[in-house]
């Protein structure tokens, strides 16, 4: 029988036979449609994923014309992470000039909204700087990252030395002061880089503290479309469900804790968001062609309900691709292919 080369969840190469792939795909679908409640995918979607599997090419690519955007998150950042050294606006220009990219993002070494808030002024002339030397859209973004405002780091007593010592509502307490501080500063520095001409925001990683972080993402989303009705905001999200760290936490009457893509769309909308970035979260235990089939079973409900643009997070471990530093090109292009052609999306 012949067997066909693919990888792990954490990027190790494996040899499977056909039945193996499609046993994985259905089996990965299952498990995201019973997490998420979506149905799971159909039986020519698993033969197209089959065969995106079994094709023996190294890289895979959709149809000519039918390409989609692509959004980055941090690329400034991961061009001196792959041992390029060259500064910020360098590698924004590589990105536009070499690489093609459609839209790009500046970004600061401690890529979370509040250590940006102190050398935001710093930041400014530096974006407007990078604007001058490219074309394309340039966002500015950086991550909520909720868990620098408890202690040691920030003000506010630590929830999860709380929790241990079952004092459960001071914990609560402490998340919801937390979303005060961080939405003020998310909203603070998104003003000023918004006034330096960045052409849109991005709120990456939101809601990686749990359900607390969520809120403070939405909550800082509706303030800045309040403030600027025409600001692009592109908010992209930590995992597939909202953990529920403090669990009761509400946005406009809907319970944050536990929900899935197709829900946390709705949020995002709701808040004001021009573009959502959902995550699915790889395991490293399992195969790619599972991993991809639970990713796709997640995204497709998105895309059947999303009233504005739907770009899933992919690389790194999420979007069914290898949780390594540098994935490797033959899972992110047959994982990228498969999400392009078997979703309703607009970007990744």
């Amino acid at each position: 029988m012949a067997r066909y080369f693919s990888r792990m969840g954490d990027g190790s190469p494996i040899s499977v036979t056909k039945d193996e792939i499609m046993a994985d795909l259905i089996q990965g679908s299952e498990d995201a449609a019973d997490r998420a409640k979506v149905p799971s995918l159909t039986q020519d979607e698993y033969e197209h994923l089959l065969d995106i599997f079994c094709a023996p090419q190294k890289f895979m690519s959709v149809e000519a014309g039918k390409e989609i955007i692509l959004t980055y998150d941090a690329s400034t950042l991961k061009i001196r992470r792959v041992g390029i050294n060259v500064d910020r606006i360098q590698a924004l220009q590589i990105y536009e000039k070499l690489l093609g990219a459609d839209t790009m993002e500046l970004a600061f070494v401690d890529y979370s909204y509040k250590p940006v808030k102190r050398v935001a002024t710093v930041e400014q002339p530096i974006l407007e700087q990078a604007l001058l030397s490219t074309h394309i859209p340039l966002f500015y973004g950086a991550q909520p990252n909720l868990g620098l405002y408890s202690q040691p780091d920030g003000p506010f007593p630590n929830p999860m030395e709380l929790m241990p010592m079952g004092k459960i509502k001071e914990a609560q307490e402490s998340y919801e002061a937390s979303v005060e501080d961080l939405v003020k500063d998310i909203v603070f520095v998104a003003s000023l880089m918004y006034e330096s001409g960045a052409d849109g925001i991005n709120l990456d990683t939101a809601g990686a503290a749990g359900d607390a972080d969520f809120l403070a993402s939405l909550l800082a989303t509706e303030k800045l479309r309040a403030k600027y009705p025409d600001m692009c905001i592109e908010l992209g999200t930590a995992g597939e469900f909202v953990l529920g760290m403090h669990s009761e936490l509400e946005y406009k009457g809907h319970r944050l804790a536990g929900m899935y893509p197709h829900d946390q769309l709705k949020m995002a909308e709701l808040a004001g968001a021009t573009i959502f970035g959902p995550v699915a979260n790889t395991k490293t235990s399992k195969s790619s062609a599972w991993n991809v089939a639970r990713t796709i079973t997640f995204m497709k409900p998105c895309g059947e309900i999303a009233n504005i643009p739907i770009h899933p997070n992919m690389g790194m471990g999420v979007g069914g691709v290898t949780m390594t530093d540098h994935p490797p090109v033959d899972i992110v292009s047959r994982a990228s292919k498969a999400m392009v052609e078997i979703c309703r999306l607009d970007g990744l």
